[in-house]
């Protein structure tokens, strides 16, 4: 089984990439989300007066906070993807600032961080994708991409499914690690540091910025 996984910079894009997924057909217990939360577009109003983020049916809630905690009966955001929204929950992982997640990776690595803490070798998000089986690189260039704002899509996929599934994620337009790893590496960044400070929420801004 392989371990299919995009960055996205849009919340928006990552949710519709999930709901695209399990439209699909893919098993939501198969499905992944660990999202930067400091703009805190998961859990409240976007504090520019203009309402909550996530709004579209105009009732005055996030749809993703308030849908994915019911199922997404209203929300229509969600969609087909509240089967893995409905887990959504708030995660402390090092290095990343304020995070929400959902689903399989989001253990592992709340797992793989007790293990570090511990003595392990690797810990949190980082480890976490190396155990799914992505490499060193990668794992680096996904976690420093969560750190940076954006939202991991991760997918177990067998063998014959692995090419529909990068499918999907590209659709949506997620990044893979060689794509995004090259960018950030033009910057002078080489890995990802669990113990720099996490972005705020104005750095993030100018990071999405970047790529839009």
């Amino acid at each position: 089984m392989a371990t299919v996984t995009r960055l996205f910079d849009s919340h928006t894009e990552a949710l519709d990439a999930v709901s695209k997924l399990e439209a699909a057909g893919v098993s939501h217990d198969k499905i992944s989300l660990v999202s930067n939360n400091a703009d805190n577009w998961h859990s409240g109003t976007n504090g520019h007066g203009e309402g909550p983020l996530g709004d579209r049916n105009g009732d005055g809630e996030n749809d993703v906070a308030d849908g994915a905690g019911k199922g997404a009966a209203t929300g229509g955001l969600l969609g087909a993807g509240a089967g893995v929204l409905a887990g959504l929950g708030m995660l402390a992982i090092p290095g990343l600032g304020p995070v929400v997640a959902a689903g399989w990776l989001a253990s592992t690595a709340v797992g793989a961080a007790a293990g570090a803490a511990a003595g392990g070798a690797t810990g949190g998000l980082l480890g976490a994708l190396k155990e799914a089986g992505h490499s060193d690189e990668e794992a680096n260039v996904y976690s420093e991409g969560v750190r940076r704002g954006g939202t991991l899509v991760s997918v177990k996929a067998d063998d014959d499914e692995a090419d529909r599934i990068q499918t999907l994620l590209n659709q949506s337009r997620g990044y893979d690690a060689t794509t995004r790893g090259e960018a950030y590496r033009q910057s002078g960044w080489s890995r990802f540091d669990a113990d720099a400070q996490p972005y705020s929420r104005e750095q993030i801004e100018l990071e999405r910025a970047r790529y839009r």
